[in-house]
């Protein structure tokens, strides 16, 4: 029997808030949701966003001390937490898109009858000292140089950016604030807190889970495709002597796109399982997930941490992706027709719509896995399951970034696969995707005739297809991620998110068998969710996502409905444990995990035989495992 990968635990931070019990999906359809829902969601996010706290069991404001129900964190903040939510204009806790930080050269020509000269520190100069400079020594280390001839200077010039939006964390939320974070990149501050979440939200002890596995039977598969390159990352490193300053110790090893998985097993897991980052471009979750879904099928793992980290909004990445007309600008929008004198920033995105580009984001999401039968063993909550995914490149390409063949094979490829799990009459009926719905123009095309070609080859009608990108933006390596999180929240609350930000959609895309909406649409019998990606260079995923009332059809079916009746009784402690992280972290206690040189293990100590070796730290021992593949080919 093959094992089933199954979600038992999700969490993290994007445009639309916190990720765990589906409070970012919520924030996407807000005007869907009853007024408890709506409520809670909001003063969830009014406390991220430093606008009122909790203390002495009630929400209080900020700015006035004065306390504050639901209903009124509604009244009095609402407005402020939708505008400062999801895509928006770049604040400049980032960086000024007005008046954007560069250097300018300055070419100055020293007149023969006048010449240049300035005072400085004799430290201050250049080495080797220019032909065309004489010094004159004064005192107190203080020199005079005298130029002859020309010389090039760069000064500090200010520039308008032509992109302005992007997907930003809630204003006012700062990941690097809930724990010891000095010198770490946002991308990794982002990693630490989106995995603690998701690992907070499983409802079970930490260290519950690995007393019941042996110790390299937990993986962990993370990534970044751009790296770290804030300034204490790449960046930095990049920057630093140009802008005269010394490059860190730290710049370096922090900057490298594995560091999201290496700071989960160092200082939130204390791991020491299986481990890898993989990247595919805008589908590297996707990629990673992969991974996760092979080792726990293949035996190699019984729970496995994937998800990403990406926070790419700098000036140099934003105007790298610009410079590729690949992005949403000011000027582009307002092209459209649809905008007066004023662009509305929040509507950069607009899959399948009249768009112009893609908006950048950042996000960090994690899901955590089990193998079905420890899911059951343990009573873990199960939010859904994931079988397969799919990844295939496009052949011979004439532009690396142009779209290819290869999402034809990963979306048919999936569908076939979802069909002899759930059968066809599942897959034609109750099934959905989730689109890579970049924004713009030539996905809207290639993207929407590949879903309508593999929608008529299975006969199906009127597919409905959803696009998160469209609330939180396209966060790279993180993409697929997005997508998966509200798939799993339509799953809970039968809601499919519209894609509200375009007013109709575009005249070329392909809409014989596939259903798109601007509005939302209650769907409560879906059953299958597509994750569909398309990145850069060819790197195409499709991921297969069951329905958590799918995988316990399955499950019960596996192990019997007395064995699935006292999974149930289970469960119940796990949820209420859930629950109680779930109402801190809505009071704004996160409880960040974070272990800074604590518990390690002490490498003398491990026990090692010829049958197992025993790590200091875990309950169980390492057994060697057998191995009989190649058997038949010795004597």
């Amino acid at each position: 029997m093959s094992r089933l990968p199954v979600i038992v635990g999700f969490g993290g931070y994007n445009a639309a808030g916190r990720s765990s019990f589906h409070h970012a999906f919520r924030r996407t359809v807000l005007e869907s949701l009853d007024a408890a829902a709506r409520q809670q969601t909001l003063a969830g996010l009014a406390v991220m966003m430093k606008l009122v706290k909790f203390e002495g069991g009630h929400y209080r404001d900020i700015a006035d001390g004065s306390n504050l129900d639901l209903a009124a964190i509604e009244q009095r903040h609402g407005a402020q937490i939708l505008a400062s939510t999801l895509i928006r204009r770049i604040e400049k806790q980032y960086f000024d898109v007005d008046a954007a930080h560069w250097h300018k050269s300055l070419t100055v020509e020293a007149d023969a009858a006048a010449p240049l000269s300035f005072t400085t520190a004799r430290k201050q100069l250049p080495e080797p000292l220019p032909a065309n400079w004489s010094v004159e020594e004064l005192a107190d280390n203080q020199v005079r140089v005298t130029l002859h001839d020309s010389c090039e200077f760069k000064v500090d010039s200010y520039r308008e950016m032509p992109v302005k939006s992007a997907g930003q964390l809630p204003t006012g939320f700062e990941p690097g604030e809930l724990y010891a974070s000095r010198f770490h990149p946002r991308g990794l501050q982002m990693a630490v807190v989106g995995a603690t979440d998701a690992i907070r939200s499983i409802g079970i002890d930490w260290k519950r889970i690995v007393d019941r596995v042996q110790p390299d039977e937990i993986a962990v598969f993370s990534s970044s495709i751009m790296s770290q390159l804030d300034e204490n990352g790449f960046g930095g490193l990049l920057q630093s002597r140009l802008k005269g300053h010394r490059v860190s110790a730290k710049q370096l090893p922090l900057g490298f796109n594995s560091m999201p998985t290496d700071f989960i097993n160092a200082y939130v897991l204390g791991s020491v399982g299986l481990t890898g980052s993989v990247t595919g471009a805008c589908a590297t979750f996707l990629y990673n997930l992969q991974k996760g879904i092979e080792v726990i099928t293949s035996g190699q793992a019984r729970v496995v941490v994937v998800g990403n980290s990406e926070a790419p909004i700098t000036p140099e990445i934003v105007e790298g992706y610009a410079a590729m007309s690949a992005l949403a600008t000011e000027e582009g929008l307002r092209n459209l027709g649809s905008e007066g004198e004023e662009v509305d920033f929040r509507r950069a995105s607009r899959p399948f719509g009249e768009n112009c580009g893609f908006t950048l984001a950042e996000s960090s999401q994690y899901v955590v896995l089990m193998d079905d039968a420890l899911a059951l063993e343990l009573g873990a909550d199960i939010h859904g399951a994931v079988t397969d995914v799919f990844t295939n490149a496009d052949g011979f390409k004439k532009s690396i970034s142009a779209p290819g063949p290869g999402n034809y094979l990963t979306m048919a490829k999936a569908v076939a696969a979802a069909a002899q799990i759930v059968g066809e009459d599942s897959v034609r009926q109750h099934s959905f995707v989730h689109a890579h719905g970049s924004s713009t123009p030539a996905n809207r095309v290639t993207e929407s005739e590949i879903l309508d070609r593999v929608a008529k080859a299975f006969d199906i009608a009127d597919w409905p297809v959803a696009a998160a990108k469209a609330f939180v933006g396209h966060s790279l390596a993180t993409a697929s991620a997005d997508q998966l999180i509200s798939a799993l929240g339509t799953f809970h609350y039968g809601i499919l998110p519209g894609i509200k930000t375009v007013e109709r959609f575009a005249d070329d895309v392909h809409k014989d068998r596939i259903a798109l909406s601007n509005k939302d649409r209650r769907r409560d019998d879906l059953e299958v969710c597509f994750i569909n990606s398309k990145g850069f260079g060819g790197n195409n995923a499709t991921g297969v996502l069951l329905a958590p009332k799918v995988a316990e059809k399955m499950l019960r079916k596996r192990y019997g409905q007395a064995a699935f009746d006292a999974y149930l009784a289970r469960r119940d402690e796990t949820r209420a444990n859930a629950q109680h992280y779930e109402e801190q972290a809505l009071q704004g206690r996160f409880d960040i995990i974070y272990n800074f040189g604590h518990d390690m293990i002490d490498d003398n100590a491990i026990q090692i035989t010829a049958e197992s070796l025993k790590v200091p730290g875990f309950a169980q021992p390492l057994v060697y495992k057998k191995d009989a593949r190649f058997s038949d080919m010795l004597d």
